[in-house]
């Protein structure tokens, strides 16, 4: 009897299984026609949508990855540990080596250290190496059929099918992240729009292989944004179990009680190895892990910028930290 009723419930597990991926492939189905028709009500031509949309599917994957992200799971110093690494900054001296007037050119050009730059770089793609192989517009189509941040995810698949309209990207390049970003820098389609230059003046846009148009689009991102150049991004601190944790920021959504260095000194806080502060400007109190036993900065708005180009408070205390390492190798 007992076996029996395993088996049942293993015959109605496998059936909703199948009957709820059915649905979503589905249902996906439905909104593609529609969303083929939304796109081309906001002028894009018929031929394009056909073309770019005609194969696009619904990929599970892609909920999965959206679902457990790194930068909201591993715990900070964990996170940093992997990327902010001495191999990293060693690789980011040989690529600086290699393409040393392209970077000292666009650095003196954009008013961006190039240090910052190769931390990006590395970060993102390892210097190239690991650019996706995700069709990306099936993986923005999933994320825009999805009902968490639908909005946002259909603005960019419809920036995206504006930008192959007018021939700034090429259809053959749409493969990369599985959130739908592209190239060495992985620009999302809203920053290609924005922030993408052809440095090389060959015609095209080309996040991929070419290194100019990458370098100088992620310095030309950085300096739209208003990062100031070699004004710090944060230090470590530490402070007693007395500070009031109304002054905490652990989201990266709406950092908040930014005071002067002076404000944070008299509530008792100082840097984690007894030195002086160098930072200026409005400071923020930031611990990632949401309590006191979490590592614990004070931040500037550099940093605040690193939050535009990723929201995630750890993604940014890495590539600061990395920045500060590759400084010192090179």
């Amino acid at each position: 009897m007992l076996k029996f009723s395993k088996i049942i419930i293993l015959s109605i597990f496998i059936i909703l299984t199948f009957s709820k991926s059915y649905s979503a492939e589905d249902n996906f189905k439905l909104w593609l026609t529609k969303f083929k028709k939304y796109a081309t009500s906001k002028g894009i031509s018929a031929s394009t949508v056909e073309s770019v949309m005609g194969d696009a599917k619904f990929l599970s994957k892609v909920i999965e990855y959206d679902n457990r992200q790194p930068e909201f799971f591993e715990k900070t110093n964990e996170y940093i540990s992997k990327r902010a690494t001495l191999i990293a900054a060693k690789k980011a001296k040989i690529k600086y080596r290699q393409n040393k007037n392209l970077f000292e050119k666009i650095e003196k050009e954009f008013k961006i250290e190039k240090e910052l730059i190769l931390a990006l770089w590395s970060t993102e793609t390892n210097f190239g190496n690991y650019l996706g192989k995700m069709d990306i517009i099936s993986s923005l189509a999933t994320l825009s059929f999805d009902k968490r941040r639908s909005e946002f995810f259909t603005r960019e698949l419809i920036t995206l099918l504006k930008l192959i309209d007018n021939k700034i990207l090429s259809k053959d390049m749409l493969y990369g992240s599985w959130a739908g970003a592209l190239g060495n820098f992985q620009f999302m389609p809203s920053s290609i729009k924005l922030y993408g230059i052809d440095y090389n003046k060959d015609g095209i846009i080309d996040l991929k292989k070419s290194e100019e148009d990458s370098i100088a689009s992620a310095a030309n991102y950085l300096n739209k944004i208003g990062w100031k150049y070699n004004y710090g991004c944060f230090e470590k601190v530490k402070f007693n179990d007395e500070i009031n944790p109304k002054y905490f920021n652990h989201s990266a959504r709406n950092i908040k009680n930014k005071n002067l260095l002076s404000f944070w000194k008299l509530k008792g806080i100082v840097k984690h190895d007894n030195t002086n502060f160098l930072l200026n400007g409005k400071l923020a109190l930031v611990l990632p892990d949401g309590d006191k036993k979490s590592p614990k900065y004070l931040t500037n708005e550099n940093y605040e910028k690193i939050l535009k180009w990723n929201r995630s408070l750890r993604f940014a205390l890495s590539i600061c930290t990395l920045k500060e390492m590759i400084s010192n190798e090179l």
